[in-house]
């Protein structure tokens, strides 16, 4: 069938358009991160509070001073916003986001909608949304806004020439106080071949422009599971390894069991107490050998996502100089008011912290600041810190697991509520997981929780609060949720902790109150 005139012309300036639509894209996005020809400004005699990198901890802080008054040098070598805006939170949440919604489209019947039958994945489109929004997103931490904010940024990369002295750019910055906010990169496994191989980590996997028709995950923390997921609804023929029993190995059992049943329904191959050996090129595929307890295979694939750890950005910054003392694991060692061997310079975020959380990165850094320019006295160890993998379904978590409590002699007492008794997620068709809260013994202290639902990262925040304001699950109960929502499940954990105290003789007096009071009309 020959095809008109008029749309054979459409057809010839359909990708021309896509590409100049998105050169304008990723323009805006690097005049905001990165401009070219940016030119550091002068510095000032010194500067109350010096900041290395201008990720979630560093834009906090840089902007918290500089609001109170403070002359503020912010430095970044790579691209403002950090790990997070860049080559983390925000465009894997944007792919997940466009990989959950083929994944409904499939499931249309579930929903009792018609089945659309074949559908098409545009992974090019997929890869524009995420350049699209990350630019959108970038231009609130741009260099102009910032400049504007009255900071002065910096380009380029920094090392500390003495204990109160950085230099950036062949300029020496001198301050009073400095905070290191410099993040973490990929742990990259010591792995024979894979480096001639070739792979892909969270820094490079967001430029592709072709959907890996088959792809191999190693690693099943947060990453490995949330994109492997992705990737797999995408349309990629997807294989995780894990060198351990169970995913997300930190995480209550029942809930990576979940999570391991979901991704198997995705269809993604999964291979748990398997280790990745080696790696080779075989024409354009690429070769993965593996072994597990009794068993060695191979696996042949087109790309290779690693994602088995971070390690935190302390090389080259010069630190011995500054006095401040780190590991190459660990990362800078910082005492509980986040203060360096160094009394004047401070860390914050991933560079020191465990949880490499980006909201741990921005409370951490709102503690650094107020300790270093206001002799404050704010702790880490203060902090309520929720987490979530953003896998379907979420899995979230906050406070004390039940080993913890054990492990330090306290008695618990753990309501559960099944999300297939919550009328919202049945009525979503997302019925799929709990609600997890666990009680000091003989009261209704929240010690902890844990979800598993598809939005258990926005439903964690409830308990996140009511842990850091002392409130007991009693407090809960008497909050009148909206109704029908799937935070209902915390209000039914209420009601059934408040049935628990309902003793033997408290009913007895109850039902000889109202037998009574019939009688008495």
């Amino acid at each position: 069938m020959t095809m008109p005139k008029s749309e054979n012309n459409m057809q010839q300036n359909i990708q021309p358009a896509i590409e100049a639509r998105s050169d304008q894209i990723d323009a805006a996005y690097m005049k905001n991160v990165h401009p070219e020809g940016w030119k550091n400004p002068k510095p000032a005699g010194v500067y109350n509070l010096v900041v290395i990198g201008a990720g979630p901890a560093g834009l906090v802080a840089a902007r918290g001073a500089a609001a109170l008054g403070a002359k503020v040098a912010l430095i970044e070598r790579g691209a403002i916003g950090g790990d997070c805006l860049n080559v983390g939170c925000v465009p894997s949440k944007t792919l997940i986001r466009t990989a959950r919604t083929y994944a409904d489209m499939r499931a249309a019947r579930n929903y009792g909608a018609q089945d659309p039958g074949v559908i098409d994945v545009d992974f090019q489109m997929a890869m524009e949304r995420i350049r699209s929004i990350r630019a959108r997103i970038s231009k609130s931490d741009s260099i102009k806004r910032l400049s504007e904010e009255g900071i002065d940024v910096c380009l380029g990369a920094a090392r500390f020439s003495g204990p109160t002295s950085v230099v950036v750019d062949n300029q020496t910055l001198h301050f009073k106080k400095a905070l290191i906010a410099t993040g973490a990169r990929p742990m990259i496994p010591d792995v024979a071949g894979l480096n001639d191989a070739g792979y892909l980590t969270n820094e490079t996997v967001f430029d592709l422009t072709e959907l890996p028709r088959r792809l191999l995950v190693v690693g099943g923390g947060p990453l490995g599971c949330e994109l492997a997921q992705a990737f797999c609804r995408l349309g990629s023929q997807v294989t995780i390894v894990q060198d351990e029993a169970m995913f997300l190995p930190g995480e209550e059992r029942d809930a990576a069991q979940l999570l391991s049943g979901s991704l198997a329904r995705d269809g993604i191959e999964i291979r748990l107490n398997t280790t990745f050996e080696s790696a080779r090129r075989e024409g354009t595929s690429k070769i993965a050998s593996l072994r597990s307890v009794d068993y060695a295979s191979t696996i042949e694939c087109d790309a290779i996502l690693v994602g088995v750890g971070r390690a935190p950005n302390v090389d080259n910054l010069n630190l011995e100089a500054a006095g401040v003392r780190y590991d190459s694991a660990e990362g800078i060692s910082v005492n509980d008011f986040l203060q360096t061997t160094n009394n004047r310079i401070y860390a914050a975020g991933d560079v020191c912290l465990e949880h490499k959380f980006t909201h741990t990165a921005d409370a951490s850094a709102r503690i650094a600041l107020q300790n270093a320019l206001f002799l404050g006295r704010k702790r880490l160890s203060s902090l309520t810190i929720p987490w979530c993998t953003y896998t379907d379904p979420e899995i979230a978590h906050v406070g004390m697991y039940v080993r913890e409590a054990t492990a330090k002699g306290i008695a618990i007492n753990t309501i559960t509520i099944l999300m297939h008794d919550v009328d919202r997620a049945i009525t979503d068709g997302e019925e799929e997981g709990f609600v997890k809260i666990h009680l000091r013994s003989g009261t209704d202290q929240i010690l902890g929780a844990t979800m598993v639902a598809r939005h258990a990262g926005e439903m964690i925040n409830d308990v996140t609060l009511a842990i850091e304001r002392g409130l007991g699950l009693r407090a809960l109960s008497k909050v009148i949720h909206a109704y029908p929502t799937q935070a209902e499940a915390f209000k039914k954990a209420a009601d059934a902790y408040n049935r628990t105290r309902l003793t033997t003789t408290l009913k007895f007096l109850s039902k000889r109150w109202l037998a009574w009071s019939r009688g008495h009309l």
